[in-house]
């Protein structure tokens, strides 16, 4: 029985690929979970058709990106935060913190995507990493200042 393999299964094929399996397996197991489906002229022609389209959008995302990670690495963040003695914050400056900051001139990351590089107790200069996409890591100033 030939299939047409919608997802990556281990030990069989990657997502696209057409395979030959036994028909209990691809009849009772593959198709019924949405995993495969059957290898028809035209549900092959339909996947070339949405692979080329995502190809196409991937390509997009990823010229979104790099003007994305320019814009990030000459971007500065300014966090106020409340000061004991020493010059210690309370606390410590997270990444939803700079992920606000950076919402505040415009530009939206998800929180998850932000990684600090130190953990960030007292005032002075920091960086925050932005995870985009693969090795698109581009590094955010983060200021912190006293509270006033």
């Amino acid at each position: 029985m030939k299939l047409l393999l919608k997802e990556d299964i281990e030990k069989l094929g990657a997502a696209g690929e057409l395979v030959d399996v036994k028909p209990g397996y691809g009849r009772n197991f593959l198709i019924p979970q949405g995993k495969a489906a059957l290898a028809t002229p035209g549900a092959i022609r339909q996947y070339e058709n949405m692979k080329r389209e995502a190809e196409i959008r991937a390509e997009l995302t990823v010229e979104a990106a790099k003007e994305l990670a320019t814009q990030l690495e000459a971007t500065s963040v300014t966090i106020a935060a409340k000061v004991g003695e020493d010059e210690k914050i309370f606390g410590t400056v997270t990444n939803i913190q700079v992920a606000d900051a950076l919402e505040e001139r415009g530009i939206v990351i998800d929180r998850r995507k932000i990684s600090i590089d130190q953990d960030i107790k007292a005032l002075g200069e920091y960086s925050a990493t932005v995870n985009l996409l693969g090795d698109l890591n581009p590094k955010v100033k983060v200021w912190v200042v006293k509270e006033e």
